[in-house]
């Protein structure tokens, strides 16, 4: 079972998803402000973070960007807002996936347990680790789980790291969004490959030289991605 963190203001909803959450046996602490949320990080040092966007003073938004800029830690963003800008603004912000509330705690659960997941990705790709592989100075360690690029080690977040092991375990093969959503996101409903874009983007920003001219994740126009680079 995981260790939650719950930055949320709204004591009904606090109240609510702790419940759902102790009832599967996860252990959860409460944070009421972004504030109080990163010190609570420091602190309790969570498994998974479960942020909502609408913080007082402090933004979920800038909350989740000053997550990243040190931890790589899954980040589920809980929102009332499920209009897509605000679902792209959150993943463009770092966050591993977005639920719009009010959720049920199984689709809850199932969010969770998909992330959770990504933090060991080897484990459920469907491909056997090999070692270090080396793709036009960038190295893949799927044993490990490490990328590095020219020998600096990348800090990637969970999404990122398991998008990156799955485009490159069969470099050329082209993958459709749709695909790349269920395989990666084990989401097997239409409707939210917005989440596929938003972490090429990011994972393009870390990985590739000039982002605009990408080398290693090549988009296929109007069907979705491949990994560029031969060994």
């Amino acid at each position: 079972m995981a260790r939650v963190l719950l930055i949320e203001d709204d004591p009904a909803v606090q109240k609510g998803v702790a419940l759902a959450l102790k009832r599967r046996g996860h252990d959860t602490e409460i944070a009421g402000s972004g504030e109080t949320g990163l010190l609570a990080l420091e602190r309790y040092r969570p498994d998974l973070v479960l942020l909502d966007l609408m913080l007082p003073q402090m933004s979920g938004l800038e909350v989740c960007r000053r997550i990243r800029e040190s931890e790589q830690i899954p980040i589920i963003i809980l929102s009332a807002r499920g209009d897509e800008l605000d679902m792209i603004v959150g993943l463009e912000a770092g966050a591993d996936d977005y639920v719009v509330k009010p959720a049920s705690g199984e689709i809850l659960e199932a969010r969770m347990k998909a992330v959770l997941r990504r933090v060991a990705p080897h484990q459920d790709t469907g491909v056997a680790p090999l070692g270090m592989e080396e793709f036009a100075g960038l190295t893949v360690d799927r044993a490990s789980l490490r990328v590095t690029k020219h020998g600096t080690e990348l800090a990637l977040a969970p999404s990122e790291l398991k998008l990156l092991l799955f485009l490159s375990a069969v470099p050329g093969q082209v993958h459709s969004r749709q695909q790349l959503l269920e395989q990666v996101w084990e989401h097997s409903f239409y409707g939210d490959v917005r989440l596929v874009d938003a972490c090429v983007m990011r994972l393009r920003a870390k990985i590739e030289d000039d982002p605009r001219h990408p080398v290693y994740v090549q988009t296929v126009r109007g069907f979705g991605y491949r990994f560029g680079p031969l060994s």
